[in-house]
């Protein structure tokens, strides 16, 4: 009885020896008498006991590696705390068992060594703005030297950028003057623009007013122009009613009657107002003046009976 409990469990044990299963997401590694033999895909396999035995078991999964933060000096001799994630996966089983000792490890300090080189030709400003394009270079330097590996970088994402406490303080320094700056250059902007706003509005102001004064001249003119018209108008009128008033018998003697004390009233407000007494030097003249008078009524009358006749 105990032979045969120990017959069943070495057979069990060869067979366990003898069945590998191979999980979705692994590749195993066989080794044949310590010599490499072949790659195992996820599936069934069966193995030779005591012979054949996994030697490398491989995730093939997307896998995420923490790169620890390390001080780097940028361009502009700026000290930066620098840390970020690398993201690998394994494509050659056999490469990855047997090109390097330790993938992972040597994936982190890869990462580290060629963070520190990218860094070194950005400067501070240009390791905030140009996050992607540091990303990409280090992706692509430690692809290229991760090849013979059996492995793939697929990406690079740097996590904090850290400078030190001067520097934070430097910056703070210069985004508060920066600040200063914008906020000067704004109120100069502001103080600008209603100057401008001023002038403009005295401008227009000053036009308006001589525009105004432009047109009130030309109205005036106008008006002037039409009292003239209306005043010539009413003369004319008024002396061709003279003229023909004159046609008519004993209208020249009105005529001069009435001139003659328009002379009289006018003569009296003029003596009336003077300081001294104004007598005609020639009163005999007064006689020629009315002689005179009833001579140009005449020959109005004249003129005026010619027209109608013709």
């Amino acid at each position: 009885m105990l032979t045969f409990t120990v017959l069943f469990l070495l057979l069990i044990f060869i067979i366990y020896k003898w069945i590998l299963i191979v999980p979705m997401r692994d590749v195993h590694v066989i080794e044949r008498l310590g010599k490499f033999r072949t790659v195992l895909a996820p599936g069934f396999h069966f193995l030779i006991p005591f012979v054949d035995r996994v030697a490398y078991r491989h995730d093939t999964r997307e896998q995420v590696l923490d790169v620890p933060p390390q001080s780097c000096i940028s361009k502009d001799n700026t000290q930066l705390e620098v840390d970020g994630l690398v993201y690998l996966k394994v494509m050659d089983g056999k490469e990855a068992s047997y090109g390097i000792e330790d993938y992972r490890l040597a994936a982190v300090n890869l990462a580290q060594t060629t963070m520190r080189s990218e860094i070194g030709k950005l400067t501070l400003s240009e390791t905030f703005s140009e996050r992607d394009k540091l990303n990409e270079s280090i992706v692509r330097e430690i692809d290229k030297a991760s090849a013979p590996w059996g492995i793939k970088v697929l990406r690079y994402e740097l996590k904090n950028i850290t400078p030190s406490r001067h520097v934070i303080h430097t910056l703070e320094k210069q985004m508060e003057a920066e600040r200063r700056k914008r906020a000067e250059i704004t109120l100069a902007n502001a103080e600008k623009a209603a100057m401008i706003n001023l002038s403009e509005g005295e401008r227009q102001e000053a036009i308006n007013i001589s525009e105004g004064q432009k047109q009130k001249r030309i109205n005036e003119a106008k008006g002037t122009a039409q009292e003239i018209k209306i005043v010539a108008d009413a003369q004319a009128q008024g002396l061709a009613m003279v003229a023909e008033a004159l046609t008519h018998s004993g209208a020249q003697a009105a005529m001069d009657m009435q001139l003659k004390q328009q002379f009289i009233d006018e003569f009296g407000k003029v003596i009336a107002i003077a300081d001294v007494s104004v007598v005609p030097a020639e009163l005999a003249k007064i006689e020629g003046f009315f002689t005179g008078v009833e001579q140009v009524s005449a020959n109005i009358a004249a003129n005026k009976d010619m027209g109608t006749r013709a």
